[in-house]
């Protein structure tokens, strides 16, 4: 027996990266498991090294539309027949600057990638939970959420605004059998990290690499987290051992954050 047997998850931004690892998880506990992505060559593969057969399907989207991430969402009830489970995983930031050099172009993006995605996968997915009166939402914060960095203004600002969401929302369905809570994870060299990692640090004033000591050494442990460190909380917050935990930011940042 899993502790996911018999449910529904919908991850976003789930073909690589945490996401993917959460979406293993959930299969591992008995789930069946949607993930979508923007890339159906990403996804084909995704789907293939999972191999977990008719467990797992994947829909392609962009969360970036509100039409993209209702499909992503509704198209799980449509071919699984039901959604339990919400991770609002996908996200990011690009054109990094300091406040003062910042474009409104840059800032628009991370709040719609971060923030509006969140805000339309948790809506559309409480319109489906509301109803059967039971469901776990799990959005993607980060240790940004609760700390400010120079130069990352822009994915600082959207993820405190998650945090807002996700306590919010934890208010309005509390007595429903709904929880919501956000994860917040320190830095995890994943393949978007890898991507968006270099130009952060060119606007904190460091390389790549110095960028990485600086998250390992703010943090308790000294080293970063892994994809499966956020994946097993991802875990407790999906089952019915996390019904009592609602309207928390669980930090997963080997002791960064000082609350």
């Amino acid at each position: 027996m899993g502790a996911l047997d018999g449910k529904v998850a919908c991850v976003t931004g789930g073909t690589r990266g945490i996401g993917r690892a959460a979406a293993e998880a959930f299969v591992r506990e008995g789930a069946k498991v949607v993930i979508n992505g923007r890339s159906e060559e990403k996804g084909k593969q995704a789907i293939a090294e999972m191999d977990a057969g008719d467990d797992v399907h994947f829909i392609g989207g962009d969360v970036k539309t509100r039409e993209g991430c209702e499909a992503i969402v509704n198209g799980t009830v449509d071919h699984f027949g039901q959604i339990d489970i919400l991770f609002a995983n996908a996200g990011g930031a690009s054109n990094h600057a300091p406040v003062v050099d910042l474009t409104d172009e840059a800032m628009q993006d991370s709040l719609v990638w971060n923030f509006w995605h969140t805000f339309w996968t948790m809506q559309t997915a409480l319109k489906h939970m509301i109803p059967q009166q039971s469901g776990r939402i799990i959005t993607m914060s980060s240790v940004e959420g609760k700390m400010g960095k120079p130069g990352l203004s822009i994915y600082v600002t959207a993820k405190h605004a998650i945090n807002g969401l996700t306590k919010s929302a934890a208010q309005e369905v509390g007595t429903m059998g709904i929880t919501v809570n956000s994860v917040c994870p320190g830095a995890i060299e994943t393949d978007i990290m890898k991507a968006e990692g270099p130009p952060a640090a060119a606007a904190m004033g460091l390389d790549y690499q110095g960028l990485l000591d600086v998250f390992a050494e703010e943090s308790a442990i000294k080293r970063l987290n892994e994809t499966r460190d956020v994946a097993e909380i991802c875990v407790l917050l999906a089952s019915d051992a996390g019904a009592g935990i609602t309207g928390s930011m669980i930090s997963v940042d080997g002791g960064t954050s000082p609350y």
